[in-house]
């Protein structure tokens, strides 16, 4: 090794010690770099004397230098500012937080680190220990840098080293292909010289032409694969979101996958969407995805804040270190980087609908430390115009939506209302249904009392005579046949009477209840029973035909009774003072499942005209004070609260009927009549 080299090695120690302070921006202990320079500009003096080196060892690989005193003095001062740098490297990694810076010191704390411990550890063969000098390895933590430089732009050189590889690949191989096409041809065509001919060139000018943009693009592919690998696709990435966007309509989706699309293909510590809104007249943030989630989630930014009145009069991209650079309108700097230390922020991208900021796309560091690039701003941007456009889009039609909710709560409302409508009206039937049949009651009481009169008057009398004639002294053997007979004809009025009062209960009887075994035929005879009185003074004839097997049905046996009340009724009055007659017949269809009652009287029949208004409610073709109008308007309630159906079939001058069909349940069993259901 020559002595002259070792005339600039000295002065590894001030240079690596001042670039670590240049680099970390290192403000204490800055006279440790003058003081590094005058060491070694001092050794520099003694580096060609004996002291310094002082011969040569003999090994394997050929002669080394033998260190002096002088050597180990400057191996010890040098040991001791590289473990200083590594220090100080290491803990500026701890305290950075900046993605991006943090990358670079990682690379130089590898590359330069790695190349000093490789030239210290040269001090072994200077020493006398045959191995061979690490530092002819120092190429390697060269190359780590290198590739640091043009993987992570350490220098901001990675997007025109890319390019220049590019170039200088395309123009190495077509200088080669040329060539080789000259050469070609001459051997070819022996002794015509045919590159010397002027169309020569212009030929193979059109077919490099025709093969440079081909050739180009594999050569990018290959360089990307090897150098930028994990580098998203521009072209393919833009083509798949547009896509995307075409087809959603919903702003939480649109802003998930501008969020997933930039965060993934980049590789971003941090992405977040802010969207202005009217209510509050502020951009406030609407999704994000990554580091501090939940400290920038809830950030909300004003009209007046610098760095929204920044982006709205520039509407244009803003860097962080572009606004750490200005030295102009100091006031408002500060605040406009404390705003982005809110965002986690080091790249604003605005998104511009009809030349106003609708919003915008915060995005953080890089992991890889890698700067954003011309494609990168290029992607952003075009992402932001496209986003801007779909998230109006989305706006619009969510106003849409939401006013076709409004009138869908309007229906629904006025449904409710029409419903609390209907339920009023039941209400209102169920209290005319009472009233009626409290009425019809009342009406029959006066009957009743009538009939319930005739055998307690009989009772009565009988008994006193009875008591008479027991009390009598000569009463004798000859009148106990009389007084027996006659305590049975008083026992038979008193069961008539109970029979009377029990159909009358039974009929008059108000429940709520639809769920009562009830048979049909019993509720007729109680209704027949409970109208006797009105029909009795007349030439009326009344005819029964009850199917004997009838099953029961389940339902109301009061508003039933109310219904059979109401059309015997209706046919006594048409059939009075004629001499007519009427016919009640009960019958089971077992095709329909239905229970059937039938009233036909032989009275002057209804009119066409009137009988299609007979179920209607206040309708009646009776004198005034003689009728409500109510009776056959609450029978057809009843019915259709049993989900039955009436009929009436009248032909003028020869009668009326009157029919009920009712359906059965199938768990209730046909049985025979048997007395009276309750």
């Amino acid at each position: 090794i020559s002595r002259y080299d070792h005339l600039l090695l000295v002065y590894n120690i001030p240079i690596y010690l001042h670039f670590v302070y240049a680099f970390f921006s290192v403000n204490r202990k800055r006279w440790l770099v003058p003081a590094a320079y005058l060491f070694s500009f001092s050794l520099m003096f003694f580096t060609q004397s004996q002291l310094y080196l002082i011969g040569s060892y003999k090994y394997y690989f050929g002669f080394f230098a033998k260190g002096g005193p002088l050597f180990y003095l400057f191996f010890s001062m040098n040991s001791l500012a590289l473990l200083y740098c590594l220090y100080l490297s290491e803990r500026q990694i701890k305290e950075e937080t900046n993605p991006v810076k943090r990358n670079q010191i990682k690379y130089i704390f590898l590359g330069f680190g790695v190349y000093a411990i490789l030239a210290l550890l040269n001090v072994l063969p200077m020493s006398g220990i045959e191995i061979y000098p690490f530092g002819n390895f120092g190429f390697i933590p060269m190359i780590i840098l290198a590739f640091g430089v043009l993987k992570h732009d350490l220098l901001d050189m990675g997007f025109l080293i890319r390019k220049g590889m590019v170039y200088s690949l395309i123009t190495g191989f077509l200088m080669a292909f040329y060539a080789f096409l000259v050469v070609a041809f001459d051997m070819i065509f022996k002794g015509f010289k045919i590159s010397d001919f002027f169309f020569f060139p212009v030929f193979l000018f059109l077919i490099i032409l025709f093969i440079f943009i081909p050739v180009k693009e594999k050569v990018q592919v290959a360089i990307d694969r090897i150098f930028f690998k994990g580098k998203y696709d521009y072209q393919k990435t833009l083509k798949d979101i547009s896509q995307a966007m075409r087809s959603v309509l919903d702003m939480e989706e649109i802003v998930n996958l501008i969020i997933d699309t930039v965060i993934n293909s980049m590789h971003l510590t941090n992405v977040s969407v802010a969207l202005w809104s009217e209510e509050e007249e502020a951009f406030r943030v609407h999704s994000v995805k990554g580091e501090h989630e939940k400290n920038v989630k809830e950030i909300e930014l004003r009209l007046e804040s610098p760095l929204i009145a920044l982006l709205v009069r520039q509407k244009r991209e803003l860097f962080r270190h572009d606004i750490e650079e200005r030295n102009e309108w100091m006031s408002n700097k500060r605040e406009c980087l404390r705003q982005l230390g809110y965002l986690h922020a080091s790249l604003i991208v605005p998104m511009i609908f009809n030349n106003s900021v609708k919003g915008f796309i915060s995005l953080g560091y890089k992991k890889s430390g890698d700067l954003y690039t011309s494609e990168d701003l290029e992607l952003l941007q075009t992402l932001a115009n496209q986003s801007s456009i779909s998230i109006e889009n989305a706006r619009s039609y969510r106003t849409i939506e939401d006013l076709n909710k409004n009138l869908e709560m309007k229906i629904q409302a006025r449904t409710k209302e029409l419903e609390r409508a209907l339920l009023e009206k039941e209400r209102t039937q169920e209290q005319l249904i009472r009233s009626e049949s409290l009425a019809a009651v009342g009406q029959l009481v006066a009957g009743v009392a009538h009939e319930l009169n005739n055998p307690l008057s009989s009772v009565s009398s009988l008994i006193q005579s009875t008591v008479q004639s027991l009390e009598e002294k000569d009463v004798k053997g000859g009148y106990e046949g009389e007084i027996i007979d006659d305590l049975r004809f008083t026992l038979k009025e008193l069961r008539r009477a109970k029979e009377i009062i029990a159909s009358l209960l039974d009929i008059s009887r108000q429940t709520k209840v639809y769920t009562e075994p009830v048979n049909i035929n019993t509720v007729v005879k109680d209704a027949l029973r409970v109208l006797y009185n009105q029909y009795k003074r007349y030439e009326v004839e009344i005819v029964e035909e009850f199917h004997e097997d009838i099953p029961e049905i389940k339902g109301n046996f009061a508003n039933l009774g109310q219904v059979c009340l109401n059309i015997i009724k209706n046919s006594i009055q048409e059939v009075k003072g004629n001499a007519g007659n009427i016919t009640l017949r009960t019958g089971f269809d077992q095709k329909g499942s239905r229970v059937i009652f039938e009233c036909t009287d032989t009275g002057k029949g209804i009119p066409p005209s009137t009988i299609k208004d007979i179920f209607k409610p206040f309708f009646t073709t009776k004198e005034v004070g003689t009728g409500t109008g109510l009776g056959l308007y609450i029978s057809h309630e009843i019915v259709k609260r049993h989900k039955g159906d009436i009929f009436v079939f009248s032909t003028p001058g020869k009668g009326t009927t009157f029919r009920v069909e009712l359906p059965v349940e199938n768990n209730v069993t046909i049985q025979a009549e048997s007395g009276k259901g309750t």
